[in-house]
């Protein structure tokens, strides 16, 4: 059985986590971002993770009719290799980080 290359690229959602999985992950001293509603044509060549503060989107994988939404309060995993549309409904505004293979395990403290 043959896959199209994006089958196995999925967006992950872990809805609402809580403060401390925030704190955690350090998101107030991630870059942060943001876009007014329209749809956007993304290609992530690095694993990202990001963190909505507010925004509503609907991401359409490249070569598929299905659709992953988010929002305000998701932190959402993006795989690396992923082309995308986000159809933005609300405007955006997020934490982000991209994965990088130099960030070895550095301890992560509460200052940024």
């Amino acid at each position: 059985m043959a896959a199209d290359s994006n089958s196995n690229l999925r967006i992950s959602i872990e809805r609402n986590p809580s403060q401390s999985r925030l704190a955690e992950l350090n998101i107030k001293c991630w870059p942060k971002w943001g876009c007014s509603p329209g749809k956007y044509q993304l290609k992530f060549d690095a694993e990202e993770t990001c963190y909505l503060v507010k925004g509503k989107v609907k991401a359409y994988p490249k070569g598929s009719s299905e659709f992953v939404e988010f929002g305000a309060g998701d932190l959402v995993t993006i795989p690396k290799g992923l082309s995308c549309t986000w159809d933005v409904s609300v405007a955006v505004d997020k934490y982000y980080k991209f994965e990088s293979n130099s960030s070895s395990s550095t301890t992560s403290s509460s200052s940024c």
